[in-house]
């Protein structure tokens, strides 16, 4: 009785696990026991603990095997700190290069990619990268190539709420949060090629792809979402008119429920 009454909590279980990717230490969690395969990616300094909680709590753990990461020389992926340097500045094409190779690792390739804000590009990276090694379906949540006038406008930490800044500054601490920041910023703003991440690739992109875009953020413009699905071939296109940035946060249940849908399909 005890064997059989141990077994369903065992499922339930959440790894927090660190492994090396390519040279660098890599801060991981994992759960469910499912035959569908997932990677969550992060935002801009974000990680397991400040992004995508809903997400590894309730989506379904007996069809995925979910997969969060703190992206190198965020969170719990520290020391090092990030190297913005890394592959001549740009750093999201050296994170999906670890995105890549972490799920590749971890034999949970091929795979999902869903990526939030800044955690969309390296989706896309990801995806781009992957296709010669059949690394697709990618569903992608968010796909985002911040206008510099917009970056300007959220690199002011005094303007931003303690509900936005507080899970950072638990991570980091009010001061690192503060220049990691700044640092983050200035990097963005001087990405080569002129901040084009790799919009000349879009029709690159051939797997399904989910495009979720809240109406009233503030942060991305309303150009980059139907930029995407334009040129995403076959794309999904689902727009939220009462969400901001942070849909997945602010509902989990029933974004939840359209990721499985989309995952399920």
């Amino acid at each position: 009785m005890l064997l059989q009454a141990a077994a369903p909590i065992a499922i339930q279980l959440r790894r927090h696990l660190t492994c090396t990717v390519l040279g660098r230490p890599i801060y991981y969690e994992q759960v469910g026991t499912g035959p569908r395969r997932v990677l969550l990616l992060p935002g801009a300094l974000g990680s397991c603990a400040t992004d995508f909680q809903p997400q590894l709590k309730g989506l379904n753990r007996d069809k995925y095997t979910v997969v969060c990461w703190d992206p190198p020389g965020y969170g719990h992926s520290r020391p090092p700190e990030r190297d913005w340097s890394e592959k001549g500045g740009e750093f999201l094409h050296s994170d999906a290069e670890h995105a890549l190779s972490l799920m590749k690792q971890l034999g949970l390739a091929p795979f999902a990619a869903v990526g939030w804000s800044d955690g969309g590009n390296t989706a896309m990276l990801t995806t781009l990268l992957g296709r010669p090694v059949n690394c697709g379906p990618a569903g992608v949540v968010r796909l985002q190539l911040l206008h510099v006038k917009r970056t300007e406008a959220i690199r002011d930490l005094s303007k931003w709420s303690d509900r936005m800044r507080g899970p950072f500054e638990a991570v980091y601490g009010p001061d690192r949060f503060r220049s990691l920041w700044e640092e983050w910023c200035k990097a963005y703003l001087g990405y080569p090629n002129g901040g084009d991440i790799c919009s000349q690739r879009l029709a690159e992109i051939r797997v399904p792809t989910l495009v979720v875009h809240g109406a009233g953020d503030p942060v991305v413009d309303p150009v980059h979402h139907k930029f995407l699905h334009s040129n995403i071939a076959g794309s999904r296109l689902v727009v939220w008119q009462d969400a901001k940035h942070n849909l997945h946060l602010r509902h989990p249940d029933r974004f939840n429920k359209l990721l499985e849908e989309f995952l399920d399909e």
